[in-house]
């Protein structure tokens, strides 16, 4: 069997498996609209089980893009079908890292993701992608053949502060993200230390998802009179200071 072979068989058969393709909603908020809706959530809903005391955590990411920006492009563009990968892990633990594929169809979106050591991130960003293969987790062989034949690489560090609120009813997840910020150089993704450069002050980005519907309570709790909304990608914010 040919290395095409294999990984052709392997990603058909992953993604026969599918996921819960789910809504998502994003939107760009100013300081006051952020004050008044978390005071009305932190009424409403529990707080994500993984946040810290005050209900909030950090989460540091590395997205890959082609030479050519594909995934910035296509996310620009508004294309239909798209997909992108990153390597996200939360606070300053780096024992629980995960690598992501988050793709969107028909304006639905999906996720599949893996766990990834300190080590083998450490490979990645040195260059050395054979461990990829090593074993027959999916979504590794996928993100070799795309390094390979499109010139996938770790492009950009997106880093900031969440706020997270859960509904069962929906399987609803409100997530409000705060002091949006880059770290300019995507080698030092391990390095919790790492300056980074604010991205998006001023701003909170509100994020709505849910299963097959939304909830009138939860529908009522994130309007804001007045409010400006505008959709966003935190990617492509950062992506300004390359």
């Amino acid at each position: 069997m040919t290395m095409v072979t294999m990984v052709t068989q392997i990603m058909t058969t992953d993604s026969s498996k599918g996921s819960v393709l789910r809504h998502e909603s994003k939107h760009q908020i100013g300081l006051s609209e952020d004050l008044v809706l978390t005071r009305r959530l932190r009424t409403l809903f529990p707080h994500d089980r993984n946040a810290g005391p005050n209900g909030t955590y950090r989460v540091t990411s590395l997205y890959f893009d082609t030479p050519y920006d594909r995934a910035l492009r296509e996310k620009l563009d508004g294309v239909n079908r798209r997909e992108k990968f990153r390597l996200r892990y939360y606070g300053a633990d780096r024992s629980f890292i995960k690598l992501e594929k988050k793709y969107k169809i028909n304006g639905l979106c999906g996720k599949r993701n893996a766990r990834m050591t300190q080590q083998q991130v450490r490979n990645l960003l040195a260059g050395d992608i054979t461990f990829l293969l090593d074993g027959s987790e999916p979504l590794f062989v996928e993100l070799y053949s795309k390094m390979q034949g499109q010139g996938l690489r770790p492009k950009t560090i997106v880093c900031y502060d969440r706020e997270a609120f859960f509904y069962s009813p929906g399987n609803v997840r409100i997530t409000l993200d705060r002091n949006v910020r880059t770290g300019l150089h995507s080698l030092d993704f391990l390095n919790t230390d790492l300056h980074h450069l604010s991205a998006l002050e001023h701003y909170t980005i509100l994020e709505v998802k849910y299963d097959a519907f939304l909830p009138e309570l939860v529908r009522a709790a994130i309007q804001v009179p007045g409010r400006q909304a505008s959709s966003c990608s935190k990617y492509a914010i950062c992506r300004r200071f390359d």
